[in-house]
């Protein structure tokens, strides 16, 4: 009997060993997946085309772009709900249809024989120097998506640099900026972590990066200052929120719509 029991001891030992061997491979196999970048998700140069990959969406990539998601959709003849499929190329410049063709403008040409009549030479005023006419203006209602030390300012021309870093505590409240509907909830952009993306408009879109937790999901309607998602440091070295607005898909500098702190 004793024999017996110890016998079953030392299988289930066994047994017991084999499951947490394999449930370690199990995790080791996670933590390396996880670890992977997801290639998809890099910055794009507006050149040439870009082949759909899994994880994609329209909005993603017009971002990753600095394109206008319109005109994305418009050029590959995509139309609303602006769906797209794995291997499909999408066109990163407008079709040649869309460009200024000289030859359709073309003067008509001078009669025979003829000489046109010379014109008096007549001196204009120096024309002045066209006007800064800064920012563009905007009809929404922007406010700021979080509390906190601002650690980092945009800085045009920079792609590393295409909006505000804003430092914080884990689990602090990000809001949205101003009413809209989300169109991207994911992590498949490198660099940016956790992110959301609300368009506003036609016109304008926001993005919330680092986050470590999203609480809305893509379609869902949101309201100036509403919860969506918590501060955290997903694709960042730091606890904080990245925040960009753009304009026709261009960032912009958020300082100049946001209210004065």
């Amino acid at each position: 009997m004793r024999r017996a029991g110890l016998l079953f001891a030392a299988v289930s030992a066994l047994l017991l060993a084999g499951c947490q061997s394999g449930y370690q491979t199990l995790q080791d196999k996670q933590r390396e997946r996880a670890a992977k970048p997801v290639r998809s998700g890099e910055r794009i140069a507006a050149t040439g085309t870009h082949t759909v990959q899994a994880g994609d969406t329209l909005f993603g990539i017009a971002f990753r772009a600095g394109l206008n998601y319109r005109d994305l959709a418009l050029w590959n003849g995509i139309d609303e709900p602006y769906t797209i499929r794995i291997g499909q190329k999408l066109r990163l410049t407008p079709p040649a249809a869309y460009a200024d063709n000289s030859s359709l403008a073309r003067k008509p040409a001078p009669l025979p024989n003829t000489r046109p009549r010379p014109r008096p030479v007549v001196s204009a005023p120096a024309a002045p120097a066209p006007a800064d006419s800064g920012p563009a203006l905007s009809n929404l209602a922007w406010r700021w998506p979080a509390k906190g030390e601002l650690v980092g300012r945009f800085i045009a021309g920079d792609k590393t640099r295409q909006g505000l870093d804003i430092a914080g505590k884990a689990g602090q409240r990000v809001e949205a900026a101003a009413d809209g509907t989300v169109v991207y909830s994911g992590a498949g952009l490198i660099g940016y972590g956790e992110l959301l993306i609300v368009k506003h408009d036609n016109e304008w879109i926001s993005a919330y990066a680092h986050n470590a937790r999203r609480l809305v999901a893509e379609g869902d309607k949101v309201k100036a200052g509403q919860h969506i998602a918590d501060m955290g440091s997903t694709g960042s070295v730091r606890t904080m929120l990245h925040f960009e607005i753009r304009r026709h898909g261009k960032p912009v500098d958020p300082l100049l719509y946001l209210p004065k702190p």
